[in-house]
């Protein structure tokens, strides 16, 4: 039973979330071999300020 955690910005809406989950899921039925009902898709939304690369805080654009 994958899991698969998805951390974006906050601000995609739930029918956006709704596509990238349908999508995701599809992908690792089709290469994985796993059942759809078995794929757990878990989104983190994150605040401004809570993602650094190379130590400079990432911004939304």
């Amino acid at each position: 039973m994958p899991y698969v955690h998805v951390e974006l910005f906050e601000g995609r809406t739930v029918e956006q979330k709704a596509i990238i989950a349908k999508e995701i899921t599809e992908s690792i039925s089709k290469h994985a071999g796993a059942p759809t009902s078995a794929i757990h898709v878990i989104f983190n939304d994150l605040p401004e300020g809570m993602l650094y690369q190379g130590g400079e805080m990432k911004k939304k654009k």
